[in-house]
């Protein structure tokens, strides 16, 4: 065990952010099955491939940061701390969802967990996640809000009235976009007017940055390193994660405007499998015990989808309840 007395991080670290984004990859793959089995429907976007960014940011936080994301935020709700059973409950539209199966994919909640949302509409987490910052300094508290939104969100009017807001009062938000090359089907270098989306932080004098949204230990340095400085002295910070959804936009997007040779390079970059490579070189793990974590966890799918399916849907009488303030 020569080679792990050098590691910077420790063991159990190592093999934990290791098990995170596994538990990542192999629930969005049940949910993709789930949903092709009809269990659910409407919209449903998976996290896949874009594990990194998940766990690598969740593990530079505390409990009591707030987190606030977009509509591809299932792997989110999960790392930030709401029971993985209830994430599934909640697809499934039942009573034992995070919101009682009335907000579906787009939507997860936890007020406990300070996870609020899950938004369908492109970019309207970011001047939320801006009052929040205000409410934060406000309070005179050292909790940062983290704000996840995508490549095509920063195209958007409110995306720049919030950095703006951000930027005026020194608010302690950690705006994350991550980049997967994609809005929608567009590559985002079709509708944007520049080659890096930190620089629009420019135009509001907020500090920016860029990482390898690949690489879960480059992540987790990096943000460590903002949100260490943001408590101390809060103000925003524009991340940009370059990093790679493997699947379509949503599961019902077959991707085809990618090429096969472009999927390729960046499956060759997966994050799960340069991690768990990295512990093999280390001795800090052997292949037989990837192997055996892999099939813990899917027993585990297993056992959270048959929680999932025996969920009661919520009663007729809760049809207007939680619409207006009592």
């Amino acid at each position: 065990m020569a080679a792990e007395s050098k590691l910077k991080y420790d063991r159990d670290f190592l093999i934990s952010v290791y098990k995170d984004m596994l538990f990542g990859r192999r629930f969005e793959e049940r949910v993709n099955q789930a949903y092709q089995k009809g269990k659910f429907a409407g919209f449903c976007h998976l996290h896949i491939g874009q594990e990194a960014v998940c766990i690598g940011v969740q593990r530079s936080l505390r409990p009591s940061d707030y987190m606030i994301s977009g509509y591809r935020s299932h792997t989110q709700a999960i790392a930030k701390g709401i029971d993985a059973k209830a994430v599934l409950s909640e697809l499934f539209g039942k009573s034992d969802g995070c919101v009682r199966g009335k907000g579906g994919s787009m939507h997860m909640f936890s007020k406990e967990h300070r996870f609020l949302g899950g938004h369908g509409i492109v970019g309207g987490q970011t001047p939320i996640a801006a009052g929040v910052g205000f409410a934060i300094k406000y309070d005179k508290a050292d909790d940062v809000m983290v704000c996840y939104l995508g490549d095509g969100a920063c195209n958007q009017g409110q995306f720049f009235e919030a950095l703006n807001m951000a930027a005026a009062w020194d608010l302690p938000v950690l705006y994350i976009i991550e980049n997967n090359q994609y809005g929608m089907g567009t590559d985002f270098r079709r509708v944007t007017s520049v080659e890096s989306l930190a620089k629009r932080a420019l135009a509001f004098d907020i500090d920016n940055s860029q990482v390898d949204g690949m690489d879960v230990l480059k992540v987790y340095d990096h943000v460590s390193s903002i949100v260490s400085k943001m408590r101390k002295k809060p103000k925003p910070h524009l991340l940009e994660a370059h990093t790679y959804r493997y699947r379509g936009h949503s599961v019902s997007d077959p991707g085809s405007y990618r090429t096969k040779d472009e999927v390729a390079q960046f499956q060759a970059r997966d994050p799960i499998t340069t991690l768990g490579d990295y512990l093999k070189k280390h001795k800090v793990a052997t292949e037989d015990e990837l192997k055996s974590w892999d099939r813990e966890i899917k027993d585990q799918m297993t056992e959270i989808e048959a929680f999932a399916d025996a969920s009661p849907k919520p009663d007729v009488s809760e049809l207007w309840d939680h619409v207006f303030v009592d």
